[in-house]
């Protein structure tokens, strides 16, 4: 099944046009006739933070409410896979999952595919070079608040390498629960 994940927090869901939007793409492109209404279809506890998870396909859904517990995230890896695939955000992990068993001793890992640098195993990826945040051009998964910070002008895309980590002076990870975070100790080889 694929799935999207929304941050709900008392009450209220956050971003939800953007998921929608990737969720019209992602069953377009599945060439499906469904349509799901997020807005109709979420409606998350009154109070506290929460991870929604929406996991659906061509024949139903299913809407889950987790309390969100984030992960500490410190520093990341790099990982070197060419054949990794994941540009619609589906339910199955295990690919993710087995690279993300290589991070030694760091709290994640940043994938490198075809030499350019891609996500993490949860977020999109921003690195500070010469004044301004720049994205991978080329992410695995086209995430929701990728999208947002495109269209609001705060990130811009770029081919970024493995070697272009050397010239950020700052390394951040951004997805629909996290929304903009900056790592501390950066990127290990």
């Amino acid at each position: 099944m694929l799935l999207e994940t929304l941050r709900c927090e008392n009450g209220r869901v956050f971003h939800l046009p953007y998921h929608q939007a990737r969720l019209d793409r992602s069953l377009k492109t599945l060439d499906s006739l469904q349509r799901y209404e997020l807005k109709s279809l979420i409606h998350p506890p009154e109070e506290g933070l929460y991870r929604c998870r929406f996991l659906y396909d061509e024949i139903g859904y299913t809407v889950e409410f987790h309390l969100y517990v984030p992960r500490v995230i410190t520093s990341l890896k790099l990982i070197y896979d060419d054949t990794i695939e994941y540009s619609l955000k589906d339910s199955n992990r295990e690919a993710l999952n087995a690279l993300f068993e290589q991070r030694g001793e760091c709290d994640d890992i940043l994938i490198v595919k075809n030499g350019l640098l891609t996500d993490t195993s949860i977020a999109n990826i921003a690195l500070w070079i010469e004044g301004k945040w720049l994205t991978p051009q080329t992410p695995l998964l086209e995430g929701t608040t990728r999208a947002r910070l495109l269209e609001e002008g705060f990130l811009t895309p770029a081919p970024l390498r493995p070697e272009d980590i050397a010239k950020a002076t700052k390394v951040a990870i951004f997805n629909a629960m996290v929304d903009f975070l900056e790592v501390e100790s950066g990127i290990i080889p």
